[in-house]
């Protein structure tokens, strides 16, 4: 990964640069942005601008042994530690296979897509991966560059992995440098925070999102489109170009319809479909409800020139803002968010989906 990799936040490519060719790099720096952000990422691209054979004013090489090694993510002085199911015997070091194919296919994913590849169901960095460390950072440097150190997701550690680390991420060795890639550094313990130096990651421009969609072979009209409905987050714009979007809109409609009309009979089994589909399917669903609720709102606050919906979604909404209660919709928000914070955690989805319809059948109308 390189700057040149990642589109826009040229101030951040050049603050980033600037560390480095002044010598005022940080010996631990935390990347925190939300998820779809490019945190990862720039976390990357600098690990491979600070040990780069020739770097220039603009970006690393990317011809260098150096950056070659680092592009594969096979650099021998870079480690990473990631949430995995703890214990000795899967610690970040046994799936460094799977996580080089993770980031490799594009370095915006979330947990969810994580957990499902490796087949756990709930991540967290156990005491062993700071032990592992501890030892491995009393060696030198490989290639006589940075040691870097990777801990994707801190938020994930233990509270014993956090207290483990607290002084080596205070004094590390000379040419040691962490990164932490955080989507939300409220939850990293203030001890963990106030050691490293935070650099904030924002959100995606729309027009920065295109160019990404249009490689993966979108077309340009349709990845503005994504681009609009995605609110920067590029792992989002990335699973609405993927999905089958008709389809998701036609199984949310059928499902808001039942709502409507508090059909308890369909809604039954449309929870047993729900509970079919895979997390991120579900998680889907529910967000992907979540935009057809905020285009609702300002359809029917008269900002019809503010919806951002392709033409079959466009037509829902139209039609269903006249006969949806306004007044409760922060209420059906927060219900929502609820659901997905419950589908996050692995709480059954059939009930979870069945309780949100009924909850939401009293609401709506």
């Amino acid at each position: 990964m390189r700057f040149s990799d990642i589109k826009g936040l040229d101030e951040q490519k050049r603050t980033l640069i600037q560390s480095v060719q002044k010598n005022h790099v940080a010996h631990a720096q935390l990347f925190h942005g939300s998820e779809g952000s490019a945190n990862l990422a720039l976390a990357l691209a600098f690990g491979s601008y600070l040990n780069c054979e020739n770097p220039t004013n603009t970006d690393s090489c990317g011809q260098c042994s150096s950056c070659l090694k680092t592009d594969k993510l096979i650099h021998p002085d870079v480690s990473f530690i990631f949430p995995t199911a703890g214990g000795k015997k899967v610690l970040s070091e046994n799936f460094m296979a799977e996580w080089r194919e993770f980031v490799l296919d594009h370095p915006y994913k979330d947990i969810t897509e994580w957990l499902e590849k490796i087949g756990i169901k709930q991540g967290n960095i156990p005491v062993e991966e700071a032990r592992k460390l501890i030892g491995n950072l009393s060696l030198k440097s490989y290639e006589g560059g940075y040691k870097l150190i990777y801990v994707w997701l801190p938020e994930y550690l233990s509270i014993a992995t956090a207290n483990a680390i607290l002084k080596i991420l205070e004094e590390p060795p000379e040419q040691t440098i962490f990164m932490l890639v955080c989507n939300d550094a409220q939850n990293l313990l203030t001890t963990i925070i106030s050691r490293t130096q935070r650099f904030a990651v924002p959100k995606f421009r729309e027009e920065d999102i295109v160019p990404y969609l249009v490689e993966k072979g979108t077309t340009t009209e349709r990845s503005k489109e994504i681009a609009r409905l995605s609110e920067g987050n590029l792992l989002k714009a990335y699973q609405i170009a993927n999905a089958k979007n008709d389809n998701m809109h036609d199984w949310f409609a059928n499902w808001m319809r039942y709502c409507y009309a508090f059909n308890v009979l369909e809604l039954v089994p449309m929870a047993d479909d729900f509970d079919a589909l895979s997390k991120e399917q579900e998680k889907q669903i529910l967000e992907y409800g979540l935009t057809v609720f905020r285009e609702i709102f300002l359809m029917a606050s008269g900002n019809e020139n503010m919806v951002k919906l392709e033409e079959k979604p466009l037509d829902f909404v139209k039609n269903f803002s006249k006969v949806f209660n306004i007044n409760n919709l922060s209420k059906i928000s927060e219900l929502v968010d609820e659901a997905i914070f419950h589908i996050d955690r692995n709480v059954r989805a059939k009930i979870v989906f069945l309780d949100l319809s009924l909850q939401m059948a009293r609401l709506i109308k």
